[in-house]
């Protein structure tokens, strides 16, 4: 579309003279309006085959997009956490974040090529000049606004090209389940796996100082010694997650001294096994007062009385710490004889 086509109130030179601009310069306004150049096409607006071309290129970018989030998908899923990988020159990186960070920018950068390619090849590029209006629309204006929107629409080919449109629907309907799928993280689902651990009738207690089983006799009246399970080393990948929650306080009082007709059941000899971790927020118990039988939580001095089943006598823990039922072998080591009865950690009940 040329200048000539465009009505006289629509020339640029009529929009310009409301800032002063002139069709001749004179010695009043020194500047003249040079107006739109001369529209040029392009080779899609008057070659058929090339507009072809063109929407091949389009739909190519956007079934990339949509290649790279089932890759998104298959990333999160199948790859482990934890693996690996050498990336020259980036070095060793984690495998996982590479996959989903690679797949995930191609998806969002496929989209985004496919869309400008679209437009500045196959949508329309006439430039068309028109006047300022009042913020309040008339009737006429509206109608011409729906009647440019219209041919916009028709202009864009989206009813014609169908294979970009179907494309453009399919990339933009798959990429949201990236987001779906990211939503895990933010809420794992726990299953059973919060009320059970790794302790199981015949699991011996082993120290975790020397790493070797505890028989009665290494338990001294009013010491404290921790314990874990047999068989968990400190260098298993889920060693942290285990251990938080199975660690044990061993604590030996004398059998008259317990109040708490269970725990006196669930001990042997008086000792007692209960979780380390406290119940407020998961802090690990390390604090333990031998006359009054009292262990206290260093983070916010919840305070549990291991000598009556222990329960909670000050601070913000909620409930009783968790005590673990245990016997001896037949080889005189002390072990576990079932799994804790309720479970450990913070605030669990209260959760749900």
């Amino acid at each position: 579309m040329s200048s000539q086509d465009i009505p006289e109130e629509n020339l640029p030179a009529e929009q310009g003279r409301a800032h002063g601009a002139v069709d001749v310069a004179d010695e009043k306004h020194p500047f003249a309006d040079p107006g739109l150049p001369p529209h040029e096409h392009r080779i899609q607006d008057v070659d058929e085959r090339a507009a072809k071309r063109s929407e091949r290129t389009v739909a190519f970018l956007f079934t990339l997009s949509m290649l790279a989030t089932v890759g998104f998908i298959a990333s999160y899923v199948a790859i482990p956490h934890d693996q690996s990988v050498y990336i020259f020159p980036l070095g060793h990186i984690n495998a996982q974040n590479f996959a989903l960070g690679l797949t995930l920018g191609a998806a969002l950068f496929c989209i985004g090529a496919g869309a400008v390619h679209w437009a500045r090849t196959l949508m329309s590029d006439v430039e068309v000049a028109d006047e300022r209006h009042a913020i309040e629309a008339s009737p006429e204006v509206k109608a011409k606004v729906m009647a440019d929107f219209r041919d916009g629409a028709q202009e864009s080919a989206l009813g014609r090209r169908k294979l970009i449109r179907n494309t453009m629907f399919g990339a933009l309907a798959l990429f949201p389940l990236s987001g779906v799928v990211l939503l895990r993280d933010l809420g794992p689902l726990p299953e059973d796996k919060l009320r059970h651990t790794l302790w199981s009738k015949g699991k011996l207690l082993v120290n975790m100082n020397t790493n070797e089983p505890l028989r009665p006799s290494d338990v001294a009246v009013g010491s404290l010694t921790f314990a874990k399970p047999e068989g968990l080393e400190e260098t298993d990948h889920d060693f942290q997650n285990e251990i938080a929650k199975a660690a044990l306080m061993i604590v030996r009082i004398e059998p008259d001294d317990i109040k708490d007709k269970q725990e006196l059941e669930w001990s042997h000899e008086g000792i007692v096994a209960y979780s380390k971790i406290c119940t407020h927020v998961g802090c690990p118990i390390s604090l333990y007062e031998q006359q009054t039988h009292h262990v206290l939580c260093p983070c916010h001095q919840s305070t549990f009385d291991l000598s009556d089943g222990a329960r909670v006598i000050f601070g913000p823990a909620g409930h009783a710490l968790p005590q673990l039922r245990i016997g001896v072998n037949d080889e005189g080591y002390l072990e576990a004889l079932s799994d804790f009865e309720e479970p450990v950690g913070p605030a669990f009940w209260e959760r749900g």
